[in-house]
């Protein structure tokens, strides 16, 4: 039996890369759980990012009830995919871009999950 000599530290063997569309997937599933009332025939929202090292800058497009307070459900959604794309994919997320494609009419949501 030989002795394992000159180990090679972990981070000095490699490099794990994420791809952009990876972190695209986790964005779009972080603002879907943050918008309040989905529309129930609406699209989900979609994500595209541009990562640079360990970086990334996130564009979400999505779908929003009216009326309600657009700006604070913005917000929530900035905070929970910067959330989640630096615990899943450990990545920081200096700019979260929210387009707000529709509008529509919260009482028709709440009417289709009567039916």
């Amino acid at each position: 039996m030989t002795a394992v000599t000159g180990r090679v530290a972990a981070a000095e063997r490699g490099e794990t890369r994420i791809a952009d569309r990876v972190v695209a997937k986790i964005a779009a599933q972080a603002a879907k759980e943050a918008v309040d009332d989905p529309p129930p025939d609406g699209a989900s929202p979609r994500a595209t990012v541009t990562v640079h090292r360990d970086a990334a800058r996130v564009r979400v497009s999505l779908e929003l009830g009216y009326p309600g307070d657009i700006g604070r459900q913005c917000g929530a959604v900035r905070s929970r995919v910067a959330q989640q794309v630096k615990a899943l994919a450990g990545m920081e997320v200096p700019e979260v871009a929210v387009q707000v494609e529709r509008l529509y009419p919260a009482t028709s949501a709440a009417q289709g999950r009567i039916r």
